[in-house]
């Protein structure tokens, strides 16, 4: 009887039988965080790259004079209505709910005029936290210059981060209590001279 029970261990040590369940058991949650990461970071960056084109779109526009301000013509465009037509430009992936486009949320646009070229703010104007401290809104505006003025078009907007495992990693602001990263800020700028149109 004992050596019968012994040769039963045996056969059972030496079985392969449902080994590839077990090891995928095993594996299967680092492999799915890592391929939800890959996935994210990528819809990340393909919505960062839908937003630099809708800057080039919006900033060319505005350098023709098909889009105006304050001329008293038929392209001119308030705040609003330039905020939908940015909208239009991202709604391949970024949908702008009308709440979003009267009150803007996660969807932050600055276009104003400058004397030179070298008046352009060239970095990210944070409220707290330094380098990576929450988003001061305070110098935005909605003022682009006429025909031969020099202006910047800058885009922000507040993409959230899902999958926890890259969340430390791709985000680019801190929450000033501390607290956890919870949204990756795309940042995007067009800064050119009108041209001269009549």
């Amino acid at each position: 009887m004992p050596v019968r029970g012994k040769g039963a261990w045996r056969r059972i040590a030496r079985s392969k039988d449902g080994a590839a369940a077990i090891e995928f058991a095993l594996l299967a949650i680092p492999y799915f965080l890592i391929v939800f990461a890959i996935v994210e970071t990528f819809i990340a960056y393909t919505g960062e790259q839908l937003v630099a084109n809708a800057v080039d779109t919006m900033a060319r526009k505005l350098r023709t004079g098909n889009i105006t301000y304050g001329l008293n013509r038929g392209t001119d465009k308030n705040e609003t209505e330039f905020r939908r037509a940015f909208c239009a430009e991202i709604s391949i992936m970024i949908k702008c709910s009308e709440e979003e486009i009267t009150t803007p949320d996660k969807l932050l646009l600055d276009v104003r005029s400058f004397a030179s070229f070298a008046l352009i703010p060239t970095t990210i104007p944070r409220s707290t936290g330094g380098a990576f401290g929450e988003l001061d809104t305070s110098s935005f505006a909605y003022a682009p210059g006429p025909a031969k003025s020099i202006n910047m078009l800058r885009a922000y907007y507040r993409w959230d981060v899902i999958t926890d495992l890259i969340r430390p990693y791709i985000t680019n602001v801190r929450p000033a209590g501390g607290g956890r990263p919870n949204y990756f800020l795309i940042v995007e700028t067009s800064a050119f001279r009108a041209e001269d149109y009549p």
